[in-house]
């Protein structure tokens, strides 16, 4: 139970990336918060507080396409049934966008089953389509663009190419300089999951930057702050994606947002191999 006084919050996914800032966010600020991990049950018939659903996979979705409906769909719809909260918010990705052009929260998108890219978007959708599909008016989506912080065991591009300069001293991208997507800090993206469970009332929130930078940027601010070298692979594609509307991310108050470029160095030197 919650101390006197004290909001209770829930977080499913403690043990990950987002989970675990998450966590530290929300006991910094005052809250009681439980953390689940993968087979706790101990949620069932409690008052979960302001639930957050952080569970998901990413790089490896496409050989685990079970687990990934799985994480994305069973489990939540699970937990929609069999608890009661003041809050759910249901973290899915704006990589649900990579089929449309415009990047409001309402836009229909669209999706193929038979193409294994698409398993990820149809199993977000799925369970965004669960909790918003309940009636239940506290149920809510984030939709989280590329998260990036000190994520060393990450297979993202970000952490990727900077343990590649870290290791190895050099680069080489199989995309070209010209491709492009949103980043977003992990600490921005806290107090946006903080802010759409307490005060709320849409019931999508794209949660990114709001401005996409390009290949060409984050290899420079990499070259600038460890020294690597930047090769391209010959014929490598151009990868971009939509710029991600924040208006209703700003309309909560989280306007003030970090860039990249503020971060890198932090970001390189966590990376940097030992002397």
């Amino acid at each position: 139970m919650a101390e006197a006084g004290r909001q209770k919050a829930t977080v499913f996914g403690a043990q990950g990336f987002v989970g675990r800032a998450l966590v530290a966010h929300l006991r910094a600020k005052g809250y009681d918060v439980h953390e689940s991990v993968r087979g706790d049950q101990s949620w069932r018939g409690v008052d979960l507080g302001h639930a957050f659903y952080t569970i998901g996979l990413t790089a490896d979705f496409r050989s685990r396409p079970f687990e990934t409906i799985d994480a994305h769909v069973s489990l939540v719809t699970d937990i929609l049934r069999g608890a009661s909260f003041s809050s759910f918010v249901y973290l899915s990705s704006t990589r649900v966008y990579s089929t449309v052009t415009s990047t409001h929260e309402a836009t229909p998108i669209a999706a193929y089953p038979g193409d294994p890219d698409h398993l990820y978007n149809l199993s977000k959708l799925m369970g965004e389509a669960a909790c918003l599909g309940s009636r239940l008016a506290n149920a809510r989506v984030a939709r989280l663009s590329n998260v990036f912080g000190q994520d060393l065991a990450s297979a993202n591009f970000l952490t990727s190419v900077l343990r590649e300069a870290a290791e190895t001293g050099r680069v080489t991208l199989r995309t070209s300089l010209a491709s492009e997507k949103d980043y977003v800090w992990v600490g921005d993206v806290v107090r946006a999951l903080e802010a759409i469970a307490v005060k709320g009332q849409e019931p999508i929130t794209n949660v990114a930057f709001g401005r996409n930078t390009t290949h060409g940027e984050v290899m420079g601010l990499i070259r600038s702050a460890t020294g690597a070298e930047i090769s391209v692979e010959p014929g490598a594609p151009t990868v971009t994606f939509p710029r991600i509307e924040t208006a209703r991310l700003d309309a909560l108050g989280v306007t003030e947002r970090t860039p990249l470029t503020a971060m890198i160095g932090d970001l390189a030197a966590a990376f940097r191999a030992p002397v």
